[in-house]
């Protein structure tokens, strides 16, 4: 129970099975900083895993690499101790880094160690893209047939994958389309990112509903975006919510869609926060999802005004990537969540995901300009996001 509340809880499509609205993702467990490194809190880990338990939450999704490979570790002491590993459902993910279905079972019995289990209840093709899941997934003798295999043996009990096709655009809803059918008849669930300011993997979403998979969905506040303070997202509901995270969250769940949206927590106010959204039995009317959607649709268009991500003004000579410099951006001027964009800005050529310039290595060349079917002022735009955003 958590504040007179009871979870709630649906079919995970035709597994069986009954999931909690809100499921734990096991990426941001609590840590701490020592000697300028990330130290995970293993104690304090554990002790957010039982409060979640506790709050009726039976969903957990972890990872071989989360949170410097120890999250399937701590969660599997969580579990054991206490004897909970059979009250929760656990989801962890394969990478297929090839096509080799003996290297997908070395990969499985690892992850079987570190969560000190002898199954796995939703077993993921890791972030998989549709050549990957055509061309590794379903190779000869390779991981769909090994998993089918493990499956029998009931090692495996429901197979899964999780999508995080990278390209922008409607394109990227119609692959993940193409792997629900390529893979109709053996694929359980599917575990991919939807929220307000993502939503074109919607209608695959609703595809595989509709197919009976079970569907999970992760950065329902756009990894953080949009739990920062948003006076914008807020008047999304005028004086009906306490936070950007509150509209963001109960947008994703009164999809009818979805079944589980991932809480990434690190701390017990978080936790309880979530919980409590999701424990509510009253679902968005469709007069304020009619009112979100507007002002989605508003903001969209704001948006289109400093860039439509057309992607024609690239390559940069410099190797500025001008429509994701330009995403950030809109985090500031349409949204309002300044201190996320600034954070974002300053990951650039830092971390993976961001590996381009900033705006700062703008030579003022013109060749952006030259392409844009818009005839937008890029230069100045690039200088203007620059000042406004480096920290």
């Amino acid at each position: 129970m958590n504040g007179g509340l009871a979870m709630q809880y649906v079919d995970f499509g035709k597994t069986g099975v009954k999931v909690s609205r809100l499921g734990m993702g096991c990426m941001r467990l609590p840590s701490y900083e020592e000697n300028g490194k990330t130290v995970f809190d293993e104690e304090k880990s554990i002790a957010l895993i039982h409060r979640a338990i506790e709050l009726g939450v039976n969903y957990f999704d972890t990872a071989p690499y989360y949170c410097d490979k120890l999250s399937e570790v701590i969660l599997g002491k969580a579990l054991i101790a206490g004897g909970r590993r059979d009250k929760v459902w656990v989801s962890t993910k394969n990478p297929i880094e090839n096509d080799s279905g003996d290297d997908y079972e070395k990969r499985l019995e690892n992850s079987l160690k570190n969560l000190q289990t002898d199954h796995i209840d939703f077993y993921h093709f890791w972030g998989i893209s549709l050549d990957a899941f055509l061309n590794k997934v379903k190779a000869k003798d390779g991981p769909l047939v090994r998993a089918k295999k493990l499956k029998e043996q009931g090692i495996i009990r429901h197979i899964s994958f999780s999508f995080h096709d990278r390209e922008a655009g409607p394109e990227e809803g119609n692959r993940l389309i193409e792997i629900l059918k390529n893979g109709e008849g053996v694929l359980e669930s599917v575990l991919c990112q939807y929220n307000l300011m993502d939503r074109n993997k919607e209608n695959g979403i609703a595809q595989a509903h509709e197919m009976g998979l079970g569907t999970v969905i992760m950065g329902p506040v756009g990894g953080g975006r949009l739990g920062a303070p948003s006076q914008v997202i807020q008047d999304m509901l005028p004086g009906k919510v306490k936070s950007s995270a509150e509209v963001a969250l109960r947008f994703v769940l009164s999809n009818q869609n979805i079944n589980v949206a991932l809480s990434g927590v690190s701390s017990i106010e978080q936790l309880e926060e979530n919980a409590a959204i999701a424990s509510r039995t009253d679902a968005l009317s469709p007069p304020e999802i009619e009112t979100i959607e507007a002002m989605l649709k508003e903001n969209e268009r704001l948006a289109e005004l400093y860039c439509t991500g057309c992607k024609y003004c690239l390559p940069c000579p410099k190797g500025i990537n001008i429509p994701e410099i330009f995403t950030i951006m809109n985090y500031h001027r349409v949204y309002k969540i300044t201190g996320f964009a600034k954070a974002s800005y300053a990951e650039i050529g830092k971390t993976p995901w961001r590996q381009y310039q900033n705006a700062a290595a703008c030579i003022d060349c013109g060749a952006c300009e030259k392409k844009c079917p818009q005839s937008l002022p890029i230069r100045a735009q690039l200088k203007e996001t620059h000042r406004v955003l480096a920290l």
